[in-house]
């Protein structure tokens, strides 16, 4: 089987700050949104500005099948984005409400991380 990664799906407890979030702080750009009847959700899409990997955004309203006891990343251990200058972007993140959780370091490199309002930690490396 040959397979290409098209989209990572996140499941999230407050949909609009979560949009909030990966749109103002990471400057990702909300591309589309639908309500699944089905499954008694809405998906917000969101991109990139470079087009880059998209991310779907999956919020479930009560009484959904899905509607389960929220655990943190359910089994995602991270999400990693590129910015231009680390420091510049960690100190908007911080302006935004959004502290470094970790920052560490390598022979040749330096990365930090956030956290959205899921409590999903989000990289920052440059």
């Amino acid at each position: 089987m040959k397979a290409k990664l098209t989209y990572t799906g996140i499941r999230v407890k407050d949909l609009e700050a979560s949009v909030r979030f990966y749109t103002n702080v990471l400057g990702m750009k909300e591309v589309g949104r639908s309500m699944i009847e089905a499954a008694k959700g809405t998906v917000v899409n969101l991109v990139s500005e470079d087009g880059g990997h998209p991310i779907e955004l999956n919020y479930y309203e009560k009484g959904s099948p899905f509607a389960t006891t929220y655990a943190v990343g359910e089994g995602l251990d991270h999400l990693a984005f590129q910015v231009e200058n680390l420091d510049a972007a960690l100190a908007e993140a911080e302006q935004a409400g959004h502290r470094l959780v970790k920052e560490m370091k390598g022979p040749t490199a330096r990365w930090a991380y956030i956290q959205d309002p899921n409590g999903i930690w989000i990289e920052l490396f440059a």
